[in-house]
């Protein structure tokens, strides 16, 4: 696929992540995409006559061109949502960015990923609590992931660093910049052992609104979401709201009832939006993680479990080309799974990039 064209789909006005995706998984590429007429245009679920006269298909190249300079001179890499390096539990998540800018050696499907939140205003409490988690957290070979804001974001970073387990920092702005500045050498160091993620293009500055955006990706990208310390205003409750809508594991550590920044998480546990942490191995017991020192399963076996990964949907999918010997054409899963052509289609390609299926000669689909 043309790099240019797929960050071109990123900047046409009016376009979301959702019906991108409709763009995307109906003509079968980003590039076929600014082919197209505006009476194929018209066709795609959710794009009506008014949305496919207005497209902005020409200035969207031209930005596509300025943008492309940009991360080519910086080596900023960009993970197209087709692209197998595209972390698979936040595809599954509908809101999921249509692409990601990214500097930095991380592997963002790693097989446990750990979303690491908290107050700017963290405590010596707060700050005793995110250095034990993250020791006791590397033995189970997680990613850690958080947003690289002051405070328990920070601390999250800075003990994965120390303990030379891989940590990610999601930002709410461009690559061309950094906020809080004061956290660049920090920044630089992730990028040598985990590295920066962002779905805004360069020239975005940190507004406001943006972090909210930021922290669904912070929840998205994750299997489980831990609120080490928080008020009950700020972005680390918003984020396990986010978590929660995605169905997603969260958990919050305690505090004493008169303690301003512990009051976010005993709400989140008091609600039964989280559950009560103590420690990790807590969190392992709960999740179903093996040590990497006691971990016997063979390659193969953990191949096997990879679907689990996969969305309703796509276990659909899945469960009923395993049940045939032989490849089926998309109108007959269509028939079989009673999903719409144009959902199917969607589906079918996440897991083809996925690695789950593949294509096979007249456009039949079987698994790997």
């Amino acid at each position: 696929m043309s790099l240019k064209h797929q960050l071109a789909l990123s900047f046409i006005k009016g376009v979301g992540a959702t019906l991108s995706k409709s763009l995307l998984a109906y003509f079968g590429g980003a590039e076929e995409v600014f082919k197209a007429s505006v009476t194929h245009l018209q066709k795609v679920p959710g794009i009506g006559n008014k949305t496919a006269t207005s497209l902005n298909f020409t200035e969207a190249l031209q930005r596509a061109e300025q943008e492309l300079a940009f991360v080519e001179k910086h080596g900023v890499d960009i993970i197209f949502y087709t692209d197998s390096r595209y972390p698979r539990k936040l595809k599954h998540c509908a809101d999921a960015p249509i692409l990601l800018y990214s500097k930095g050696n991380a592997n963002l499907n790693t097989q446990h990923v750990v979303s690491v939140v908290g107050t700017r205003n963290a405590t010596d409490y707060g700050r005793s609590l995110c250095k034990q988690l993250i020791e006791d957290l590397k033995q189970y070979d997680v990613l850690v992931v958080s947003g690289l804001a002051h405070g328990i974001d920070a601390a999250a970073h800075k003990e994965s660093l120390r303990l030379e387990v891989p940590t990610v920092g999601v930002l709410g702005h461009g690559l061309d910049r950094l906020y809080p500045s004061q956290n660049r050498s920090l920044a630089d160091k992730m990028i040598l052992n985990g590295g920066l993620l962002t779905e805004f293009p360069s020239g975005t500055k940190p507004e406001r609104e943006n972090f909210p955006k930021r922290n669904r990706i912070v929840a998205g990208m994750a299997d489980v979401t831990v609120v080490v310390e928080a008020g009950i205003k700020g972005g680390a409750l918003i984020t396990a709201e986010i978590a929660n809508s995605y169905n997603r594991d969260v958990f919050a550590f305690p505090g004493r009832i008169t303690d301003e920044f512990s009051e976010g998480c005993n709400f989140l546990i008091r609600n039964n939006k989280s559950g009560l942490l103590t420690n990790a191995a807590d969190l392992a017991f709960l999740m179903g993680w093996d040590s990497s020192k006691n971990t016997g399963q063979s390659t193969k076996q953990k191949q096997f479990a990879l679907p689990v990964d996969l969305n309703a949907n796509e276990r659909l999918i899945f469960e009923t080309l395993h049940q045939h010997a032989v490849p089926l054409a998309i109108d007959d899963l269509s028939i079989k799974t009673n999903l719409p052509l144009s959902q199917l289609a969607m589906n079918l390609l996440n897991m083809e990039m996925q690695g789950y299926i593949s294509a096979k000669p007249g456009k039949t689909y079987a698994i790997n």
